[in-house]
């Protein structure tokens, strides 16, 4: 199966454009590099059987040596995105300190693989008309939670597709649930990509432990024990559990994985986990 066809046609309306923060870094600079990296964690992902059309998922976004085999059971899950496709692509903000939630209001979003275009007419919809959301790119310039999921979109969309990008710090869930819910009922093409990595720098066998209960709660539907957990996107989890409770999606493990499992240093690891959300 061939996972990379990429066709963004950038708006004209902006000039500003998210260049790759941690290109290079958390994963390849090259275009070639990327892709071959991308493709091989789609390729090998094993996904169980699922029932019903995958609205959202969760995926970790750490650097690929480390995440990606885990990011590509999430994104197989998803694939192919509908042709002209919204995904609301949700993240914590890990540099700019952010209180609700930050709206990137770009042109596009770069990656080595080129740009993604941003819905920049539902951005400032959601700013206008969402009590919890403001435009703040700064928070999004040297952001990495957001940029890495990129690339995995980018290989499975087979036409163009658009990302609407969203940094949250602690906002109220319901508030982001509510803006959302009536979008994602009303179009079926629209996508959930929560950002999320589990607990951090446990000892492997403690961490194994904690993710369960977190990823069970995640499954169950356990908003108080969630919001008690260590992953870092545990709002954006909560807001997407929402979602899901309001339009009647449900969750499935895909993958789980910490970095003991994939980089081999089980002193102190950092737990993933892929989760998909089924409609219908």
């Amino acid at each position: 199966m061939s996972w990379f066809n990429p066709y963004h046609v950038p708006s004209a309306s902006l000039k500003s454009v998210r260049r790759p923060a941690v290109a290079g870094a958390f994963y390849p600079a090259q275009p070639a590099r990327l892709q071959a990296m991308v493709a091989q964690y789609l390729e090998e992902a094993r996904l169980p059987r699922l029932t019903g059309r995958v609205r959202a998922v969760i995926a970790p976004h750490a650097g690929y040596i480390y995440s990606g085999p885990v990011a590509g059971h999430s994104f197989r899950a998803l694939a192919p995105l509908p042709q002209d496709a919204t995904v609301f692509l949700m993240g914590p903000a890990h540099y700019v300190p952010v209180s609700d939630v930050a709206l990137g209001y770009f042109q596009s979003m770069e990656t080595p693989l080129g740009p993604v275009d941003v819905d920049d007419a539902l951005v400032q919809t959601l700013a206008k008309e969402s009590a919890c959301m403001t435009i703040q790119n700064d928070a999004h310039l040297p952001e990495h939670s957001l940029e890495v999921e990129l690339p995995f979109l980018q290989m499975i969309a087979p036409g163009r597709f658009r990302v609407t990008p969203m940094l949250l710090g602690q906002p109220n869930p319901e508030c982001v649930a509510d803006a959302l819910a009536p979008i994602l009922a009303h179009d079926p093409n629209a996508r959930v990509v929560v950002s999320s990595d589990l607990s951090h720098y446990h000892p492997y066998a403690t961490a194994r432990q904690l993710d369960a209960a977190f990823i069970d709660a995640v499954l169950r539907g356990d908003a108080v024990a969630v919001a008690r957990g260590e992953a870092c996107g545990r709002y954006p989890i909560l807001a997407l559990m929402l979602i899901a409770q309001t339009l009647g999606w449900t969750p499935h493990l895909l993958d789980y994985r910490n970095s003991g499992d994939t980089a081999g240093d089980k002193r102190q690891v950092v737990g993933y986990a892929a989760i998909a959300f089924t409609e219908g």
